[in-house]
């Protein structure tokens, strides 16, 4: 199966540095959400290539609960500062 230019990735188990990205965005998340999440660990996400990289991002927060983060990591040219798009 190709991948269509500017679509999103096949559905993957989630990497160290997808967990790296969680823990930067999580007090953001946090405040977003209004409540603070005792667990917040990747479990899957998918990419998408744009200016830079849109992740969707599965994360467990507690017992059976789960959130979808859409997180967007610009160009090294562009900065560093992860962004988060939505919860």
């Amino acid at each position: 199966m190709s991948t269509i230019v500017g679509g999103p990735s096949e559905v993957k188990q989630a990497t160290p540095e997808v967990q790296k990205i969680c823990d930067e965005i999580k007090h953001e998340a946090e405040e977003k959400a209004g409540k603070k999440f005792d667990v917040f660990v990747a479990k899957s996400f998918t990419t998408q290539v744009v200016a830079g990289t849109n992740y969707f991002i599965k994360v467990h927060v507690g017992r059976d609960k789960f959130i979808n983060l859409s997180v967007h990591k610009p160009l090294p040219c562009n900065g560093h500062k992860l962004q988060l798009l939505g919860i």
